[in-house]
């Protein structure tokens, strides 16, 4: 089919590579437009990204609406049982296909002139046609020109240039999500119970760096600390400099982790349980994994951890971070669910996650008013500053102590900023390499 074409455009305008330096970042990065449009460009259309998890669409017609950088799409489940990514968008005259977060169809008929579509996105009936010269062939829906999986985790880029979904996640992205799903009996989670969305006057950027800072719990989040004196927290993030063993952790291509196992101090510390309050769970994965394998899994629990650009592994919650524009964004997340537990495990992840994460929550909240805070106090920061040593944000805490692993990562205690600098090595690689004219090669519209 005939398809759009991936915008050409000059190399950027703007020198990432004097506003990223190793161990800082520029302010301005935060709130110019020009930025906002050159990471909407490398990042999101010509990057993988996160879209949702296939338990959001369990059943043929069922579909759910998110947004790809600028870009509204909707993840479907086929008559066939296949998952497709499709624009949210009628390819007559523009106008939105879906309103709702979610829902079930048969097909997608647009209330302008009814045109109507397939759910993986074919032009399957235009009124009067007789009054069209070109095929129904030619004008189905824009799709990203790759969609992959990977452990239910469905990804898209949508001018299909980036690669293999593999090498993007590489063995740091891969070896999180496996973390996470290999806690369930059957090997598969759940997040169909529904999102819950913080809208913030913050930059999207805040929000990987904040969920994956050791360095600030015991001062934003005071009252968590005051009110739950004896979670795990106290273990693996408090305790000063350095009174625990948890560990900021670079894995490399922006995936980054809060690694708290190695202060764990009995199984199931995670949920902040023992195992003989949770014994149906336990004897499950055994059951799954035999008894060595389940109790590693016990003990280490899920991680703490970014998937470069937007995925937040939060524990037992899974977070998209959605950019808006230069200065708002989403926060979203839901509560994770473990095929092959009981309802009343489950629950007690679904509260969990109330506490942690909802509109009256101890940590979503108290955060956001933090990112707004920093927004505006670097409103004025302008790129011209830089040279003059003007608007630099610092992200050196731990540069000296970090070490190297064995399978790459790079390693310093929990309160250092190895997180952020992960972060930022890859968004000063990204954006400093993406965004040259474009050389051919499949383009944002072609055939899923």
């Amino acid at each position: 089919m005939a398809g759009t074409e991936s915008r050409d455009r000059p190399p950027a305008a703007v020198d990432y590579r004097s506003l990223v330096s190793d161990d800082r970042v520029h302010g301005s990065l935060y709130h110019d437009p020009a930025v906002f449009d050159d990471e909407m460009e490398a990042i999101f259309t010509r990057g993988w990204a996160f879209v949702g998890h296939e338990s959001e669409v369990p059943n043929p017609g069922d579909w759910v609406s998110r947004r790809l950088g600028r870009e509204p799409v909707l993840l479907t489940r086929h008559r066939s049982g296949a998952v497709h990514v499709v624009a949210n968008r009628c390819s007559h005259r523009g106008t939105a296909l879906c309103w709702a977060a979610k829902g079930t169809a048969n097909r997608f008929q647009c209330n302008y002139h009814a045109w109507t579509f397939d759910l993986d996105g074919t032009l399957v009936a235009v009124p009067y046609p007789a009054g069209f010269d070109r095929s129904k062939d030619e004008l189905g829906l824009d799709r990203p020109g790759q969609v992959e999986s990977y452990r239910g985790f469905v990804f898209a880029n949508l001018d299909g240039s980036a690669g293999p979904l593999a090498t993007h996640l590489g063995e740091g992205g891969t070896g999180l999500i496996d973390r996470l799903c290999d806690l369930s009996p059957t090997g598969r989670i759940d997040v169909s119970r529904g999102w819950i969305g913080h809208k913030v006057s913050s930059n999207w950027k805040m929000w990987p760096e904040s969920d994956n800072d050791g360095y600030h719990l015991n001062w934003v989040h005071a009252s968590m600390v005051d009110a739950t004196p004896d979670t795990y927290y106290n273990e693996t993030v408090l305790g000063g400099e350095t009174g625990n063993q948890s560990r900021a952790v670079d894995w490399g291509d922006g995936h980054v982790e809060l690694d708290f196992r190695p202060s764990y101090q009995r199984a199931l510390a995670w949920l902040g349980t023992t195992a003989d309050r949770v014994p149906g769970y336990c004897q499950a994965l055994e059951q799954a994994r035999g008894p060595e394998r389940a109790h590693r899994l016990l003990w280490d629990g899920p991680p703490h951890a970014l998937v470069f650009p937007n995925l937040f592994l939060g524990e037992m919650n899974l977070a998209i971070i959605e950019p808006v524009s230069p200065t708002e964004m989403v926060h979203w997340h839901t509560a994770v669910q473990l095929e092959g537990v009981d309802d009343a495990f489950n629950a007690r992840l679904r509260r969990q996650s109330e506490a942690a994460m909802g509109p009256a929550a101890f940590i979503v909240p108290d955060d956001a008013v933090t990112a707004e805070r920093i927004q505006g106090a670097l409103a004025g920061a302008r790129p011209g500053w830089a040279a003059s040593g003007r608007g630099w944000l610092d992200v050196s805490r731990g540069a000296r102590r970090e070490q190297a692993g064995p399978r790459g990562e790079r390693a310093a205690l929990v309160s250092d900023e190895t997180t952020n600098r992960g972060f930022w090595r890859q968004y000063r690689r990204v954006m400093a390499s993406r965004l040259a004219p474009p050389t051919g090669g499949p383009t944002y519209g072609g055939a899923a």
